[in-house]
């Protein structure tokens, strides 16, 4: 299912997973929060889907060329999104960068957390994210 999404018009369920929430969900669970975790463990038992917007991917890489993520991460995230069933990685298209105008710049300055904060939008889904910014806006989050 990796690089799929759904058609336009398709009705998705799932919830929509921030950088941090994939990084943590993979490299370090702990760090979730339990709200969050449980949303992520539910979507898992009832065949949802946990989406991710293809920004997160190249932020982990930048994070990682910073060094404020451990060297590798990408490529054990890479490794589960490839491997396990469930995960649908998010084009940044038109629907997607339409979606970003519903979220004001001084809400959710970071354009990264804009985008994936209008990918949940896009897709009407509950976005899993500890960012304060995101989670003061109208974005519907859990965390």
């Amino acid at each position: 299912m990796l690089g799929q999404f759904p058609a336009r018009g398709y009705s998705v369920n799932g919830v929509v997973l921030d950088t941090h929430t994939v990084i943590w969900y993979v490299c370090e669970p702990d760090k979730l929060g339990k709200a969050g975790a449980d949303m992520i463990d539910a979507a898992w038992s009832s065949g949802d889907f946990l989406y991710i917007s293809a920004i997160s991917l190249v932020e982990i890489i930048y994070l990682e060329e910073k060094r404020r993520i451990p060297k590798g991460s990408i490529d054990a995230i890479l490794e589960v999104l490839t491997n396990e069933n469930g995960f649908v990685i998010i084009p940044l298209d038109a629907a997607v960068t339409r979606a970003i105008q519903e979220i004001p710049r001084v809400d959710v300055p970071d354009m990264p957390d804009r985008i994936i904060a209008a990918t949940a939008i896009h897709l009407n889904l509950p976005l899993i994210s500890r960012d304060r910014k995101i989670r003061a806006s109208k974005v519907k989050t859990v965390w």
